[in-house]
């Protein structure tokens, strides 16, 4: 632990670090929330992998974009209006669910609060790496980044299902709107730690480099993809699982275990230091989270359920982390932002693919069924990491040759 109180002694980064936490709060319950609001209200898992999928695929769109200007103007300049704006669209959805308006008044709701929402997770790990000079200290401060995007991923999760079970079906989105709001403003408020905006030097190409085309950077994305398809096709096949069980207010319980093991996962990893080379045990936490994710299909109850999810998700953040990593080795550094976004783009169109095909899935074959889809990208996600062994130590050489 004496790592992370390094890290958090530095001035200004507990206070950014915490504020960070509270302005992604709200991200962990928009997918489950709206799952749960969609089918209780209008009766089919379709839609509400439909509604999730669309909000997600326009997050992963706006923040790609916003991250890109965040880079170029700042981030309190971008991020603070663009936040209110995902917010009210939010409420807006809430509004008209309550008044049973027809389904394209909330499509154009969920995909205007995900286009504007953007990624607070970047923005902290932007000033981290602003803050921080030692790459073990920035290993440290990912880590502690990963470990409470999951600390999110658990307690997100169960409210949302609280809430809209023994509340109301539309209550587990009021948190996020409340987040939402509140966290941005208190997190764009601290312009000490905030990067400053690089200049471009007379004749530069960087900002018009198409960030993908940097050697690496498509794998560690492509990757983000399938396991947002995890991601997504496990909330959805979750929620209809512990229906079908008769426990139906326990699948925010189950999705938050998962994320207890990602959180415990990712604590542990960034408690110590690594010799082995990044590229490396980026592999083999992929390989290791793909192939644990086959145990959920033989779950026939909500405690296996728990357990699997438990052992898959333990393997979550420290792939977080490595993948962050290897996106620092890779772009650069006035791009880090961009470049940061551009895996929770990957993640979020990934969570829209997964959840819309698991909705799809379920609707016609059963709960069981869906469980398909995180199985499949599972397994795809380990054969591309295994099949880019040989870019992804060509990269790490050259980083670490631009280095000495």
């Amino acid at each position: 632990m004496r790592s992370y109180l390094k890290v958090l002694r530095v001035p200004g980064a507990l206070a950014f670090c915490l504020a960070g936490l509270l302005a992604r709060f709200g991200g962990a319950m928009v997918g489950i929330g709206t799952v749960l609001m969609a089918s209780s209200l209008y009766g089919s898992y379709g839609l509400a992998g439909g509604l999730a999928a669309a909000n997600a695929v326009a997050w992963a769109l706006g923040t790609a974009y916003l991250s890109h200007l965040v880079d170029r103007h700042g981030q309190r300049k971008i991020m603070l209006p663009a936040a209110l704006v995902s917010a009210g669209a939010l409420a807006a959805m809430i509004i008209l669910a309550l008044a049973a308006a027809p389904l394209p008044y909330l499509f154009v709701c969920t995909i205007l609060s995900g286009l504007a929402g953007g990624s607070p997770g970047a923005m902290v790990r932007a000033r981290w790496s602003n803050v921080l000079t030692s790459s073990r200290d920035l290993h440290t401060a990912y880590s502690l980044e990963s470990t409470l995007d999951e600390v999110t991923f658990v307690v997100g999760p169960v409210l949302a299902t609280m809430l809209a079970t023994s509340v109301h079906p539309v209550a587990g989105l009021v948190g996020p709107v409340i987040l939402g709001a509140g966290g941005a403003l208190v997190f764009y408020s601290l312009t000490a730690t905030e990067p400053k905006v690089a200049p471009i030097e007379p004749g530069s190409h960087q900002r018009s480099r198409f960030i993908l085309t940097y050697p690496g950077l498509a794998v560690v994305v492509a990757v983000g993809l399938l396991m947002g398809c995890m991601f997504g096709s496990i909330d959805v096949t979750t929620v209809a699982a512990t229906s079908a069980w008769g426990a139906r207010q326990l699948a925010g319980v189950i999705l938050g275990v998962i994320s207890l093991g990602s959180a415990s996962g990712g604590l542990l990893y960034g408690s110590r230091g690594w010799v082995s080379p990044l590229w490396k045990r980026f592999v083999i936490g992929i390989c290791f989270f793909g192939a644990s994710v086959c145990l959920l299909f033989l779950a026939t109850g909500p405690l296996l359920l728990g357990v699997f999810g438990f052992i898959a998700g333990f393997a979550v953040a420290p792939s977080f982390i490595n993948a962050n990593g290897l996106i620092g080795q890779i772009v650069p550094a006035n791009r880090l932002t961009e470049g940061l976004a551009w895996l929770g783009t990957a993640i979020g169109i990934g969570v829209s693919i997964g959840s819309t095909l698991a909705g799809q899935v379920i609707d016609t074959y059963g709960y069981h069924a869906g469980y398909l889809c995180p199985v499949t990208a599972g397994v795809t996600a380990c054969v591309v990491a295994l099949s880019s062994i040989p870019l992804l130590r060509r990269v790490a050489s050259g980083a670490a040759a631009a280095r000495s």
